[in-house]
Formats: C-alpha cells, sequence, structure tokens
C-alpha cells in the first residue's frame, strides 16, 4: 500500500502526503509491537542445556474446531509427539467419544465437552488433581489443576478458552480480558511453577496479552524465537499466534513448534518445557508498574 501510494499520490497535494506520513507511522508503530517476536529480539525464556529428563513438560495444544470431523489425524500426531498432556479445545461429545482411546495412555483427564465451541479436553500421563473453574461467563470454562511431574515436583496449570470480541459472538473484549487478567492475578499468587496454555483469542503482542505478561510475571517461549502463527491454517496469507503457552521462570526451553495442520483452522502448538529453577536467575522477567497494575484492576472489575 505505501509503495502504491509512493509511486501514484500527488505530493503537490497535502491530502495525499499526510495519508503517506499516517501509513508509514502506523507500519513503524507495528514493527516495533512485533519485532520482539523475530529471531532479532531478545528471548524471553532461554534454551535448556540439559537433556530431558523428570523435570520435562511436554504440552500440545490443538484448537481442533468443533465441526472438524478429522479426528484421526490427531492421533497420528500425538502418536509422534508423545506429549505428557494434551488440550483440546473446542470439543463438544463427539469429539470426548472419538478420543476416548486417549484414555489408555493418557488415564489422568479432566473433561468438560460442550456444544457452543468452548469444550475443553485435558489428557495426561502425569497425575493431575483439578476442577472446572466458570470465572466470567457460565458457559466458557478453565480448567485449574495441579500436575505432578515424573520427578515428583508439582506444577500449576491453567487451561483457557475465552470469547473473542468478534461482532457475531462479542463485539467486546470486557469478558475475553477479565478472565485473562483473573488468571494473571491467580498466577502471580501461586506459589508453584506455573504453566498457562490455551486458545487466548488475542494475538502475542496486543495490549492484554502484554498486561497478562507483567501482572502474572509469566515468559513467554515465542519471544526472540518466531510468531508460531496458529490461526488461520486455512490462509497462508493472513496468520496470527493465537495459542499460547506461558511459564513461570523457573522453567527453561527445550523446543516450540508450531505442527501440521489436522483439518482444523488452528495448527497445533507443541512447547516441550524443563523445571529448572536455576533458569530464574537468566530469565527475562516481565515487571508490572503501578499503572499496569491499576488497569488491570480496573478490567478485573468492569461489570460485563
Amino acid at each position: 500500500m505505501i509503495i502504491c501510494l509512493s509511486i501514484f499520490s500527488d505530493f503537490t497535494k497535502p491530502a495525499d502526503v499526510v495519508i503517506l506520513i499516517a501509513l508509514s507511522i502506523n507500519v513503524i508503530y507495528l514493527f516495533y509491537l512485533i519485532f520482539p517476536f523475530t529471531i532479532f529480539g531478545k528471548k524471553q525464556i532461554v534454551s535448556s542445556k540439559l537433556s530431558n529428563n523428570e523435570n520435562n513438560l511436554r504440552l500440545l495444544i490443538a484448537n481442533v474446531y468443533q465441526e472438524n470431523k478429522k479426528s484421526s489425524a490427531y492421533y497420528g500426531l500425538i502418536e509422534k509427539c508423545q506429549p505428557d498432556i494434551i488440550l483440546l479445545v473446542e470439543t463438544n461429545k463427539w469429539w470426548q467419544n472419538q478420543m476416548d482411546t486417549l484414555e489408555k495412555e493418557y488415564p489422568y483427564q479432566i473433561k468438560v465437552p460442550l456444544e457452543n465451541t468452548y469444550g475443553m479436553l485435558l489428557y495426561s500421563k502425569l497425575e493431575l488433581s483439578g476442577e472446572v473453574k466458570y470465572l466470567v461467563e457460565e458457559d466458557i470454562p478453565s480448567i485449574e489443576t495441579d500436575v505432578k511431574l515424573a520427578s515428583g515436583q508439582t506444577v500449576k496449570l491453567f487451561c483457557l478458552h475465552p470469547q473473542p470480541p468478534v461482532p457475531q459472538e462479542n463485539p467486546r473484549s470486557t469478558e475475553r480480558d477479565k478472565e485473562i487478567l483473573l488468571v494473571a492475578e491467580k498466577a502471580k499468587q501461586c506459589n508453584l511453577p506455573v504453566v498457562v496454555m490455551g486458545d487466548l483469542n488475542d494475538v502475542a503482542w496486543s495490549y492484554t496479552t502484554e498486561l497478562f505478561g507483567k501482572i502474572s510475571g509469566l515468559l513467554d517461549p515465542r519471544r526472540g524465537r518466531g510468531f508460531f502463527n496458529s490461526f488461520n491454517a486455512k490462509y497462508f496469507f493472513l496468520r496470527f499466534p493465537l495459542d499460547h503457552i506461558f511459564c513461570s521462570p523457573d522453567f527453561s526451553l527445550s523446543s516450540i513448534k508450531r505442527l501440521k495442520s489436522c483439518g482444523s483452522d488452528h495448527f497445533p502448538m507443541w512447547v516441550n518445557l524443563q523445571f529448572n529453577p536455576q533458569a530464574k536467575d537468566l530469565n527475562h522477567i516481565p515487571e508490572a508498574t503501578e499503572e499496569d497494575k491499576a488497569l488491570a484492576e480496573e478490567k478485573i472489575n468492569t461489570p460485563t
């Protein structure tokens, strides 16, 4: 657009000059926002120097798209990746029935199948102790659970999928922002290592996600490594990072991957974290200002 305007604009007309300058400023600002997620940005979480061990936590998150019927594709993906924990969202009773075979290898489950595209299925090889929460809306669940690593270390896991601010569902972002920031406060107050995963319906560089990081003190493994755009899998030219996995500073990163499409409009995401308290001294921990804290409280207390 800017190139076309530069070629075809009439620079004797003030309006053309103003439009070109405004667009240029906008592009510079957008580049400023996304730069931390390029390979030139600073890594927020350090790479693990240790081989996989009993402190590793292999996570797979997939928004399956409720109307998608390619459940067998996810079985193939799971067989290849061998995650410790699987979170499937947009899952109804049909999806629960299709994935029941997982229970043999994943004996711990928390299942909330729903027909409103906000169902969640959590499968784990590791021991779970948790419950389903309805933090903001009575038909939008989240999951809060303790996970016992093979080493015996307990980790707090939050799984969420808030409603997106879209005209056909909800034109406001109030409920989404409130749920995200409520989880941020829970994570900050938790005395255990924390992992948050889910389809947040928000890009990684948005103001709300940035605020989530500052309030929670959690780290984004994509920073300094790439966008890992997970949506929309059906359009190669218009994709955004909507599926997230965050962790507390006492983790290092073994690997992060965007996996192949399985028929959904979202790509599955894979993150392999390693609990390592020594990493806390090396990781770059986001900090909230008093203004950030006040804004978060305002959003949390806004009536829905």
